[in-house]
């Protein structure tokens, strides 16, 4: 088992990892009926492409001897109306550390390999962009 998921009334969750005991809460956004005070569903669904793309990257960075402490990715998610679903994940990486050319391009097809990305419904766009400083 993964989690226990709580439901904690008013449109709220608790989710306990069970290996680590890290808790997450998750609130139904302001426009379905609301509060907006932690994750939605959706919203962990983009961040979880995020964090899977950068953990993917951090693994191979490892082996290619590259640090790439202090990047960020900055994550916007668009949804659809009807049927409601996320229609589009924006992920700008602001990318640190000092890899090559050759690293940079591995480095960015590693990222496409995550298993969040793999497993995201084809009809979802992801707009993703690279920025190396």
């Amino acid at each position: 088992m993964t989690s226990i998921v709580t439901y904690l009334g008013d449109l709220r969750t608790s989710s306990i990892h069970l290996q680590s005991g890290t808790e997450i809460f998750s609130d139904a956004p302001l426009d379905n009926n609301g509060k907006g005070e932690a994750f939605s569903p959706t919203d962990a669904v983009a961040n979880a492409l995020a964090t899977c793309m950068m953990t993917i990257m951090g693994i191979k960075a490892r082996d290619l001897e590259v640090d790439l402490k202090g990047s960020t990715a900055e994550v916007v998610k668009i949804m659809k109306m009807e049927p409601r679903r996320i229609d589009v994940i924006a992920i700008n990486f602001e990318m640190y550390g000092t890899a090559d050319v050759k690293n940079i391009t591995i480095l960015e097809s590693a990222a496409m390999t995550c298993p969040v990305f793999l497993s995201l419904h084809p009809e979802i766009e992801k707009r993703i962009i690279f920025n190396w400083n």
